[in-house]
């Protein structure tokens, strides 16, 4: 059974385009389930602050990005967790 030249092309076709334009859509990023726009680098800043203030309560975490606030606010989240399991012991 041949293929003929017309199936192979598809197949050829179908290897480019996934390989150009799949690539932008894998690359949406999240940190700790909140979307980040680029590199997440604003959600680590406010996580790492948040770390370093030893922040407990997410209306303590402010600022001018949203992404920073998210940061802080995860951080806050993840350790709401911990803290109520210390609680339970």
């Amino acid at each position: 059974m041949s293929l003929g030249i017309r199936e192979p092309l598809k197949l050829l076709c179908l290897t480019c385009f996934v390989a150009v334009f799949v690539p932008s859509l894998c690359l949406a990023q999240t940190f700790n389930g909140y979307d980040c726009t680029q590199d997440c680098s604003g959600h680590q800043a406010g996580y790492d602050w948040a770390e370093r203030k030893g922040v407990a309560s997410a209306s303590d975490c402010g600022g001018n990005s949203n992404s920073f606030i998210e940061g802080c606010e995860s951080y806050v989240e993840q350790n709401a967790d911990t803290s109520d399991d210390e609680d339970d012991e």
